[in-house]
């Protein structure tokens, strides 16, 4: 099985950054270079939007018109980041969890619900089928077989995106609800269980990073990774035209 690095990054980052590194992470994964886990933060409240949605829904809305956002290279609805552990895994081709279309959603997922249920917090899978929009402009306000819920809240979503059989995967775990979007609740909101401390996303993504690999380095981006984001960041992921756009399938 491929070894497994995990990014653990200290500093919060802008919209346009964290977007540009998870692609630059995915290009990696493409080149056939080995499993990558990244934990990261938003320097401030963000939108995303998902790489099919109009983008001018951000603006729909007055709770988000004022707030930065970005467009994702992955599908699926809009999510506000805001109080919450963001993670993302670039898999390469030829891992097992790329062979299968939902292999990356229930692993990452797994390992969430390994940790939260470790601190007596009942999370599980949605499993059934459900009776929310496919439609809802949040990705939150969604429902998926995949999706991790408690309490009956959904607490986890994430999306993906395939480049050349390697896979790109980015979720978040509300920690609190946003006053951008107060009918989200994270776990806190839904427990006292929950201590949260420095070390959370770590244990979360090294639970991620072990279920993907059974040899697990933490290390930082390389040269040529952080070369390519700064690109990316400049000429794509920071441009008005880019979140504006509503693009065709490629």
């Amino acid at each position: 099985m491929n070894a497994c690095r995990l990014i653990l990054d200290e500093q919060p980052g802008s919209g346009p950054w964290n977007m540009a590194v998870d692609e630059a992470l995915l290009q990696s994964a493409v080149d056939g270079n080995d499993v990558t886990v990244r934990i990261y933060r938003w320097s401030e409240a963000t939108l995303s939007l998902g790489y099919f949605q109009p983008g001018i829904a951000a603006n729909d809305d007055p709770k988000f018109a004022k707030l930065p956002a970005v467009r994702r290279l992955s599908g699926g609805g809009a999510i506000l980041h805001h109080h919450e552990i963001t993670y993302s895994c670039a898999v390469p081709a030829d891992h097992p969890a790329s062979q299968v279309p939902t292999g990356i959603y229930v692993q990452a997922h797994t390992a969430i619900i390994k940790v939260l249920n470790g601190l007596g917090i009942a999370a599980a899978l949605r499993g059934a089928s459900h009776g929310s929009s496919a439609d809802a402009f949040l990705c939150f306000s969604r429902g998926d077989p995949h999706d991790l819920l408690l309490c009956g809240h959904k607490i986890v979503g994430s999306a993906q995106r395939r480049r050349r059989g390697a896979v790109l995967q980015h979720g978040s775990l509300i920690l609190r609800r946003s006053e951008y979007a107060p009918e989200h609740p994270g776990v806190l909101d839904l427990t006292d269980r929950l201590k949260v401390d420095d070390r959370l996303p770590a244990v979360i993504g090294s639970s991620i990073a072990e279920l993907l690999s059974d040899r697990v380095d933490e290390g930082p981006l390389t040269a040529s990774e952080r070369q390519l984001a700064i690109a990316l960041m400049v000429e794509k992921y920071s441009r008005l035209e880019w979140r504006l756009r509503t693009p065709a399938h490629s």
